[in-house]
């Protein structure tokens, strides 16, 4: 099944009058920097923690095709804002730096990306990052999200950490 968003993400994203402002900050910056995003609706995830400008993100789903086992997905960050730390028991994927830089934590070790750096996370592997020195966005390109897959450490995430 190909799909652009996701039923099992409704609990975590913004809603209401804060997320029609994440979203159109998110487009105004995107639209500075020359860049147009994909016709699909942004999801702004808070995480089910209510702080999304500290913890969140916007995901842009161009696919997710369960059946061909791809996914290809924009994330774009406030500066300071970060996906907490989590792991996917099946999904391997890639981050391509489009535009800022991130603080990437990943198995262990730290580093920043930026613009055109190229980063691999493995299923297993416990990462988060961060957007620095301003926004950022990221492409990713993954195999599928699905439901289930993705295991945070704050295990106020989710079901016990689990989404």
């Amino acid at each position: 099944m190909t799909t652009t968003g996701a039923d099992w993400t409704a609990s975590f994203e913004l809603q209401g009058a804060e997320r029609e402002a994440a979203i159109r900050e998110a487009e105004i910056i995107i639209a500075e920097w020359g860049l147009t995003m994909p016709a699909v609706e942004p999801l702004p995830l808070h995480f089910g923690l209510g702080e999304f400008r500290r913890i969140g993100e916007t995901e842009w789903w161009i696919v997710n095709d369960t059946e061909n086992r791809y996914c290809g997905k924009f994330l774009f960050l406030f500066e300071g804002q970060r996906c907490p730390e989590h792991y996917h028991r099946m999904k391997d994927e890639t981050f391509f730096v489009v535009r800022g830089s991130l603080q990437m934590d990943a198995g262990g070790t730290a580093g920043i990306l930026r613009q055109g750096d190229v980063f691999r996370v493995r299923p297993g592997t416990p990462h988060s990052f961060m957007a620095v020195e301003g926004p950022a966005l990221v492409l990713e390109v993954s195999l599928p999200s699905v439901s289930g897959d993705n295991v945070f450490s704050d295990k106020r995430i989710g079901n016990d950490g689990v989404i």
